[in-house]
């Protein structure tokens, strides 16, 4: 197994509960990977051993060529962690957050200067620089978050929800800056709850689901291989299940979803819809034919429930 990040069998255990149950995936240089899973599924776990801020059960994993059991302190400092807690400094300037973590790598003062330069250049708040954090919007926060991880010129960048709470303009900006770092080589460790993120800026992904891997591949590969192009969603009036059921029976090759008690889903028709469409429509259910996404094979793979 090749790749800048390797894992095989990785195991997390905590006193009565295993969160991370010997997962087998690796993240080649200068991608960008996504881990996607809802809460509990073992994500925050995961991101935990590769950033050696907590042990590996057992397993392997490596980071750049390393043992995280036995090159924690290297790896470290390889790394860029943008954490979804916002962890900024109140009490100092937009450059003085970065110049006072440059310190914490031992970065020259005028290497930490010309960096932090850039990086705010970069995620355009170089007019910024002496205001207060406290006066920078949630936007311009999560910048500022990205930008502090550069100051150590890593080699990974590791994005834990870097979008969480932003508005859809201050996340759009957040990934066009995202992939000028991709262009530049940067490789990203990336998990998100946002499926459109994960769609605009994965290379490949893993779906996991109570501390396994479910499915691997690109977003186009996961919709067609648990989807199909095209999803059909039937939401139901009164007593339309037992009609719509029905009708979906006697058609081949469909793949149902029917969970929710007004909505049914219909999968992977490798037919034309036509047919199925008019047969439908003699008892007029809603019906709306749409494009499948990864939401799609999110839900489909880990369900539609809450999970804690």
């Amino acid at each position: 197994m090749s790749g800048i990040i390797r894992a095989r069998g990785l195991t997390k255990q905590f006193p009565g509960l295993e969160a991370v149950k010997g997962i087998d995936f690796s993240v080649e240089e200068g991608e960008c990977f996504g881990l996607l899973g809802p809460n509990g599924a073992g994500k925050t776990s995961t991101i935990r051993m590769i950033t050696c801020v907590s042990p590996v059960t057992a397993g392997e994993l490596f980071v750049d060529g390393m043992d995280v059991r036995t090159h924690g302190r290297e790896i470290k400092a390889r790394l860029g962690v943008v954490s979804q807690e916002e962890n900024l400094d109140p009490d100092l300037s937009v450059r003085q957050n970065l110049l006072v973590y440059a310190r914490y790598f031992d970065i020259p003062n005028d290497t930490a200067r010309k960096r932090a330069d850039e990086a705010l250049e970069l995620f355009q708040l170089d007019d910024r620089g002496r205001e207060i954090v406290d006066n920078l919007s949630g936007g311009m926060k999560r910048r500022l978050i990205i930008a502090r991880a550069l100051m150590s010129d890593p080699k990974i960048l590791v994005l834990d929800e870097p979008t969480t709470g932003l508005d859809p303009q201050a996340r759009h900006v957040v990934w066009r800056k995202l992939r000028v770092l991709l262009s530049q080589g940067i490789t990203m460790l990336l998990t998100t709850h946002y499926m459109e993120e994960a769609a605009a800026l994965c290379h490949r992904l893993v779906v996991m689901h109570l501390g396994k891997i479910m499915a691997e591949g690109t977003p186009a590969d996961l919709i067609e291989r648990h989807v199909g192009p095209q999803v059909l969603e039937l939401h139901l009036r009164d007593n339309g299940r037992a009609e719509a059921m029905r009708v979906l029976d006697a058609h081949d090759g469909l793949e149902i979803e029917d969970e929710l008690e007004d909505v049914i889903y219909v999968f992977k028709q490798r037919q034309p819809w036509e047919p199925l469409l008019h047969d439908l429509s003699a008892f007029e259910p809603h019906m709306e034919l749409r494009k499948a996404t990864l939401e799609d094979v999110f839900l489909r793979l880990t369900g539609r429930g809450l999970f804690d």
